[in-house]
């Protein structure tokens, strides 16, 4: 069974916006495609990559905007990385540790990105490759997003105006004259083995010069690793709750499967696809509850439910206790 490939909303926030700008309805674009509309509330979750790829490159056709990707990046900064990668490079000693970082928990942001150190001359490469779209057209708009992250990773070390003396894609792509006037010093490469940008070795050693402070990070989590297609599910569902869940048939085409294998994937886990759903539905409310002072009827609506009686009873069967009563049990006395 093939893998469903993610990435964060957040990704492609900037890609609607321009869209919006132009006059366009990105909401009519991200629902050909089987996107969530309401990308701002859901920047933290995961949609399937495949879909937003497909949805930039027609929404750049369409209107006919030259370097789409290179737009998007400009909107991007380095707190639209995840949490948990900002701690992780808030905490690097140098450079060279966060890049280290970066590479390990790349998959935080998309599930399938690879990103690695190569060495060349005074130079190393830091590499991105979404691994599977080996072949896939217009992977440009991602590749955009996967250069500009760690040049923001290199500027909370070296300064805000630090630019790579080599942008390079994996694409067969040759930025317009106005993109490359904007990277004045930086020269363009295409039809590379993966797309990357070039670091200093000079550079590798300089020391965390971010103000931030975030949490550390926990020691034992586990380290990111291929995640099974229900872990994946879970992941991508919650951004689909209250614009309408794909049914069984969508998801199992999404996963490259039979409706009947996938069915069988789902009862080797001891699950049915409503279990799934119900548990998705479950967790969010949770976190809802927990986390917001949202009213009971406006978590029902978020968490997938047209109903707040038939939530109440989807929420008691699984935690034993009502919504309401569950929040009053988490609230400090």
């Amino acid at each position: 069974m093939a893998k469903i490939h993610l990435t964060r909303c957040q990704f492609l926030i900037p890609f609607a916006d321009i869209l919006s700008d132009a006059g366009a309805s990105a909401g009519s674009f991200l629902a050909k495609f089987g996107l969530p509309t309401s990308l701002a509330e859901k920047a933290n979750h995961y949609v399937p990559i495949l879909p937003a790829i497909q949805f930039a490159e027609a929404s750049q056709r369409s209107q006919g905007i030259v370097d789409f990707g290179f737009y998007a990046s400009r909107q991007l900064h380095y707190g639209h990385l995840s949490e948990k990668t900002r701690a992780r490079i808030g905490h690097s000693p140098t450079l060279f540790v966060a890049l280290q970082q970066a590479c390990k928990w790349a998959s935080l942001e998309d599930t399938n990105l690879l990103n690695w150190l190569e060495r060349h001359g005074d130079h190393v490469r830091f590499c991105s490759r979404l691994a599977g779209t080996k072949g896939l057209l217009h992977l440009e708009h991602s590749q955009w997003l996967q250069n500009i992250f760690p040049i923001h990773i290199v500027r909370q070390f070296s300064g805000p105006d630090w630019a790579p003396a080599t942008i390079a894609f994996e694409a067969r792509y040759t930025p317009s004259p106005a993109c490359q006037s904007f990277w004045p010093n930086s020269r363009f490469l295409s039809d590379q083995h993966a797309s990357w940008i070039d670091v200093p070795i000079s550079h590798l050693s300089l020391p965390n010069r971010a103000n931030e402070i975030l949490p550390g990070p926990r020691n034992d989590e586990a380290e990111p690793s291929d995640r099974d297609i229900i872990e994946t599910l879970k992941l991508m569902l919650p951004s689909y709750l209250d614009e309408g869940l794909p049914v069984l048939a969508e998801v199992a085409e999404m996963a490259g499967a039979s409706t009947r294998s996938f069915q069988r994937v789902l009862a080797y886990a001891g699950l049915t696809y409503s279990d799934l759903l119900d548990t998705v539905r479950f967790e969010n409310a949770r976190k809802l509850l927990c986390e917001t002072d949202a009213k009971i009827i406006e978590v029902a609506f978020s968490s997938g439910y047209t109903d707040p009686a038939h939530f109440t009873r989807a929420f008691r069967r699984m935690s034993g206790v009502t919504p309401r009563q569950f929040r009053e049990q988490r609230r400090p006395r």
